[in-house]
């Protein structure tokens, strides 16, 4: 298990975009280069002063590249200091190094949350290698050991933990959006191939009715009219409502209340009988909604696959707690057909079980296919 955690961090790539470079990283490269300047000139007791200055300058242009190449801008750096842990440890007598090169704490912090996990497990190796040379050089007790080392490290620390935090926003963000497109994709099944499906429907009747009664084609074509009109309507709505920065005219939203509506809209196929009863008023929004889009969706599905149906019976009763909703049909169906589940019955069941109730479809016991809908009618999940 180590092994694997340990091999899926090592494979973990960049950090989604890194901001760009902006005028604050200049004013901070050029404030630090001019305090190791005058630091390098004027400190005392500085051994290997032409050094020291070139590095202590030199190394604060790393900054500039700390979140586009977090690895290198450390191995420039933490290297630099190496050298110079070294060089003290050989025999330069006195402080090798400036103080302004404190600023390399910077670079921890930026290779934990910019880097790839390969460039971060290079880079802490050197980050390591140049603390250990350090307090060897320069060891002056376990206590400021001990603090040197967690100044050094902390960044590194803050680093990975605002890298985790922002990848758990963005996870947390790339979810809401899932379940938008699912939303999405259950109102385009649930409204839009409702209307495409009686379109389909009346074009199939207008083509067989156009040879013998010409009226009741141009009936059929005033209906695809119709319906045509209610789909672009509706994706308007939908596309309206996907743009940013724009507020979509949004139609009010159909319930129970016009679901006997759907009945008139079932064209040349079997009619439809909706009978209403019990408590139906008050419903919360959702699942006003929710019975009308199960209704219809079918509604459609007895329409397009239960052959030889003689009438469609829509079921809709109300209660104090609970709202039931019942479509039966009385055709034939496919056995293969009847049992695949497809796009259409796993939207009805995830707009059901959402809302807190339950769907079951299947054959009747005697003939035809069945859909039950149960759900709370204030829409609460239990």
């Amino acid at each position: 298990m180590v092994r694997s955690a340990v091999r899926s961090l090592w494979a973990e790539p960049r950090a989604p975009h890194p901001p760009g470079r902006v005028w604050r990283d200049w004013v901070l490269v050029a404030t630090l280069a001019l305090t190791a300047a005058f630091e390098g000139i004027l400190r005392d007791q500085l051994v290997w002063r032409p050094v020291a200055l070139v590095l202590g300058v030199g190394l604060v242009f790393t900054l500039l590249w700390r979140r586009s190449q977090p690895l290198a801008a450390v191995a420039i750096a933490f290297g630099a200091v190496i050298v110079l842990s070294v060089a003290q440890l050989i025999g330069a007598d006195g402080t090798v190094g400036l103080s302004t090169m404190v600023y390399v704490v910077l670079l921890p912090y930026s290779l934990l949350r910019w880097g790839s996990g390969r460039e971060a497990g290079i880079g802490l190796l050197i980050i390591l290698v140049a603390l250990l040379l350090g307090l060897t050089a320069d060891y002056t007790g376990v206590v400021d050991s001990v603090a040197g080392s967690i100044f050094l490290l902390f960044p590194a620390v803050l680093g990975a933990s605002v890298r985790y935090w922002s990848a758990a926003q963005l996870r947390e963000r790339d979810q809401v959006k899932l379940r938008e497109r699912e939303q999405l994709a259950r109102e385009l099944h649930d409204t839009v191939a409702h209307h495409v499906s009686a379109i389909a429907v009346r074009a199939q009747a207008g083509r067989v009715l156009a040879s013998f009664e010409p009226d009741a084609a141009v009936g059929a074509l005033e209906v695809i009219e119709e319906e045509a009109s209610r789909t672009l309507a509706e994706m308007r709505t939908m596309v309206g409502a996907l743009r940013q920065g724009e507020d979509p005219a949004l139609a009010p939203q159909q319930g129970v209340a016009d679901i006997e509506r759907l009945a008139q809209r079932a064209g040349d196929g079997p009619p439809v009988d909706v009978e209403l009863s019990g408590d139906l008023a008050d419903l919360g929004p959702a699942v006003d909604s929710a019975v009308y889009r199960l209704a219809q969706e079918s509604i459609t599905n007895a329409v397009r696959h239960a052959r030889h149906a003689s009438r469609i019976d829509v079921r809709v009763a109300g209660d104090g707690d609970w709202v039931r909703l019942s479509v039966r049909d009385d055709g034939e169906r496919d056995a293969f057909g009847a049992w695949s589940p497809g796009y259409g019955l796993l939207g009805m069941t995830e707009r059901a079980t959402l809302l807190g109730g339950s769907l079951q479809a299947g054959p009747s016991a005697d003939r035809g296919w069945t859909v039950t809908a149960v759900l709370p009618r204030n829409g609460v999940r239990p």
